[in-house]
């Protein structure tokens, strides 16, 4: 039985949640075309009959920090790279151009005396291309794998390719874990979840000046649950637009995210959404 740890690293949205996702089977990481869409580190469990892999998803790094939040984002993400981990996963997205922010995370990836696999992802797009900016990559790294994470594309050999790299472990030392989550309590999670909505229901702006904080999870009877939750954000002026018109967009995003939360738990879910307005939420939830 093979046991160990890969630490997934790229830049911003170059599909390492997606990927961890349709691995896993089940939502472990929230997605969105946004940056700055992850905010911590996620720790998920994969099982077969081979034995078992703990992949580390990592927040994109950030190029440059201008915002305190990126800036504890990269610190956080920084942290966890230094963590014992048996193999690194390097991805990166081809469809966009090879720059600054790049070459940081290369820089990084380079420093670390781990084996590596080079993932160049999101073949399945057949638009603009900056392909032949990462071929030189395929030299640097002894291994390489072209995949599409959205549609699983060559992921199969690829999983086989990493057991191969996860160390030997008798099944009596093989730690038990809860599966698939490791790092995330239920209060987290759905926070996230409702978040995710925020993104993709929201214009440019707002996402990056809010939060979710999940306050009550109580069961009211077998089959349902009641979530009371606020949308931080900080400023008056984005709290009325996450509202929206007669209340509109809050019922939107509270909709689809009480989906969602339903789906995940197989239960009817009651959610109690409100929106404040807390400038210092970054200093008082990502300190």
């Amino acid at each position: 039985m093979r046991s160990g740890k890969v630490l997934l690293i790229g830049r911003p949205n170059v599909g390492k949640s997606t990927f961890l996702n349709n691995l896993i089977g089940q939502k472990v990481a929230i997605t969105s075309p946004k940056p700055q869409t992850t905010r911590f580190p996620i720790r998920a469990l994969y099982q077969d009959e081979r034995g078992e892999i703990v992949f580390v998803d990592t927040p994109g790094i950030f190029g440059r920090a201008k915002d305190l939040l990126s800036k504890k984002i990269n610190e956080k993400t920084l942290q966890t790279i230094n963590e014992n981990v048996d193999l690194i996963i390097y991805m990166v997205d081809h469809t966009r151009k090879r720059d600054f922010e790049e070459a940081k995370v290369l820089g990084i990836v380079r420093k670390l005396i781990k084996p590596k696999i080079l993932v160049i992802n999101k073949i399945d797009r057949t638009g603009k291309t900056f392909l032949p900016q990462y071929e030189f990559l395929k030299e640097e790294f002894p291994v390489s794998f072209e995949i599409s994470a959205l549609h699983s594309t060559h992921v199969k050999p690829l999983l086989t390719k990493m057991f191969e790299y996860m160390p030997e472990t008798p099944s009596s030392k093989v730690e038990e874990h809860s599966y698939p989550l490791l790092n995330m309590d239920s209060k987290n999670f759905i926070s996230e979840l409702i978040r995710e909505k925020v993104f993709l229901l929201m214009g440019e702006e707002i996402p990056y000046t809010s939060t979710v904080v999940v306050d009550q999870i109580k069961e009211r009877t077998k089959n349902l649950t009641y979530i009371k939750a606020r949308i931080l954000t900080t400023n008056d002026r984005y709290k009325r637009m996450l509202i929206g018109a007669a209340g509109r967009k809050i019922k939107e995003i509270g909709a689809y995210a009480r989906k969602e939360i339903a789906l995940a738990t197989s239960k009817k879910i009651y959610l109690d959404l409100t929106v404040e307005t807390d400038p210092h939420w970054q200093e008082i939830y990502y300190s």
